[in-house]
């Protein structure tokens, strides 16, 4: 989606204060701006027509009588649709190529497909390369932050989590450094979950590439395997994240990120993340997904900052924790990131289609027809095809269940939201069809190839640049870590209890007025925050 920003009504202001008590920041970077555009809806109808040498002007005269009988046709069955709405646009005539593009009615070009003498083909749309702003960089403000010179230079952000793929374009000139268990690596990633967290927090902004994080490339990642595998489904002890987040202290992090958690508390476990908030350090954890009010630790410990997830119109996330020990919320829904890993391409007819694999699938490669399911609300006679779903209206695993009493082999599920990747995750338990997610735009594209003959291999392929959408309180919680990076760069004497107060104290109140449990104080505002925390030295209001 395209993300309209503008810059905060205070930012002259406090750019003046910044920039008078920070000796040594780096200069003040120019206001990030979105530059990946509203994606343009695809025009099935607009199509390339190729026809024999010599033959355009029987063909464009012929398209012109098939045109004026549809015309003639919906004029005499008196319908809702008006006739005079129907006809023929040229928009090229190659005729090096001996080919014309033109949009025309559904009914003329499902005509002409049939003509044996022509080959119609639709003109498929071409997107600008460039750079995609997650919804939740400008919602907590972080745009705004960074152009008043705060870019989060200098600060440390440790992330525990399933390790990075350090070599990610996303992540070029970041200082990167990390531990890893005897036997791992820490700057490698399996399952994704790290490099998408660390993504939010950091994503290199202006490359013209993939995404941009709430710092755009300027803290430094301290990152500490702590889950490992392609599914990240193997727990770790308590004691390990003590360890894990003792050498992020070590490694001199203001910030430790740890989008995980367990809903059993450990008493020296409280004691080691309160004794790290003294040593002045401050955790960020996520709230759970459990969608109750039950707690999740290390998130409901007094000296970590719990983070609820939100969606893009600020609503409570269906699947976040709901309790007493929730204090902050950030943007968790549908969140793009970095990502390590991309599906095996769909083939349909002679085309290639990206893909990105669901968790669950069965591993095996599939052929069959190409069929479109809708929404996938209910099972059709689709024995031995490949279903196209579009994301939306019943759970995806509603539609893998519907897919497969229908009698499918495979099922492909276009993505909902204006954004140019995929979703990534997994089902509850394995099943037994093959699955991929592919982008709305592609969802789209494949719709123009209903019926060709379509293969689908689930293998997943790792240790590559890639991108994808998630959800959960694990992307929530890098909103609020990188939010708290730009706060510490802004006043490196801050303590993380000054700097808690202020995220919490500026927050936009969601929910019931004032803190509330799905909410805790609202949605985290970096240059609301940056105010707070600056405020002795800013002449602006609060």
């Amino acid at each position: 989606m395209a993300i309209t920003h503008s810059r905060h009504p205070l930012a002259a202001a406090l750019v003046a204060a910044i920039s008078l008590g920070l000796s040594g920041l780096a200069a003040a970077a120019q206001q990030v701006e979105p530059s990946f555009p509203s994606e343009p809806q695809s025009e099935s109808n607009r199509v390339w027509i190729r026809y024999a040498s010599g033959q355009k002007t029987g063909i464009k005269s012929l398209i012109q009588q098939k045109v004026d009988a549809l015309r003639s046709a919906v004029a005499a069955n008196k319908s809702a649709r008006s006739a005079r709405l129907i006809g023929a646009k040229t928009h090229y005539e190659f005729d090096n190529l001996n080919a014309v593009v033109m949009t025309l009615p559904a009914e003329v070009v499902a005509g002409l497909r049939g003509n044996k003498n022509l080959i119609v083909e639709e003109d498929p749309l071409r997107y600008p390369m460039g750079e995609f702003v997650p919804y939740g960089v400008p919602a907590v403000q972080a745009p705004d932050v960074v152009a008043a010179g705060v870019d989060g230079t200098g600060v440390k952000v440790c992330v525990i989590d399933s390790g990075l793929r350090a070599s990610h374009e996303d992540f070029a000139g970041l200082t990167l450094s990390g531990y890893a268990p005897t036997g791992k690596t820490w700057n490698s990633d399996t399952c994704g979950h790290g490099t998408h967290v660390a993504g939010t927090i950091a994503a290199v902004g202006n490359n013209g590439k993939g995404v941009i994080g709430v710092s755009p490339g300027k803290v430094s990642l301290h990152i500490v395997k702590y889950f490992d595998g392609p599914t990240c489904g193997h727990a770790s002890f308590a004691s390990s994240l003590v360890d894990a987040a003792n050498r992020c202290a070590q490694a001199g992090a203001k910030v430790i990120n740890m989008s995980l958690g367990g809903p059993l508390s450990s008493s020296l476990e409280s004691n080691a993340f309160a004794k790290l908030l003294s040593q002045g350090v401050l955790s960020v954890a996520a709230a759970g997904n459990s969608g109750n009010s039950s707690k999740s630790y290390p998130a409901s410990y007094a000296s970590v900052l719990s983070v609820a997830a939100i969606d893009a119109n600020q609503a409570k996330a269906s699947f976040s924790q709901f309790n007493d020990a929730v204090d902050i919320a950030a943007p968790g829904v549908d969140i793009s990131s970095t990502y390590p890993v991309r599906g095996t391409p769909l083939t349909v007819g002679a085309d290639s289609f990206p893909t990105l694999p669901l968790g669950g699938s069965a591993s095996s490669t599939v052929s069959g027809a190409l069929v479109d399911g809708g929404l996938c609300t209910a099972a059709g006679s689709w024995s031995g095809k490949i279903v196209l779903c579009a994301r939306g209206q019943n759970t995806v695993t509603e539609k893998v269940g519907l897919v497969k009493s229908g009698g499918a082999v495979g099922m492909v599920l276009a993505n909902n939201v204006n954004d140019p990747f995929p979703i990534s995750g997994r089902l509850a338990s394995s099943v037994t069809i093959s699955l991929a997610s592919v982008s709305k735009e592609t969802g789209q594209q494949l719709l123009t190839r209903v019926g060709q003959a379509a293969t689908l291999n689930p293998t997943p392929v790792y240790d590559v640049d890639s991108y994808a959408v998630m959800s959960g309180t694990s992307m929530a919680s890098p909103h609020v870590a990188g939010v708290a990076a730009l706060l510490f760069a802004a006043k490196p004497s801050a303590t993380p209890t000054q700097v808690r107060e202020a995220i919490t104290s500026s927050a936009l109140d969601l929910g019931a007025p004032g803190r509330d449990n799905e909410y805790g104080a609202g949605m985290v505002r970096a240059f609301e925050a940056l105010d707070r925390l600056t405020s002795t030295s800013a002449s602006a209001p609060n």
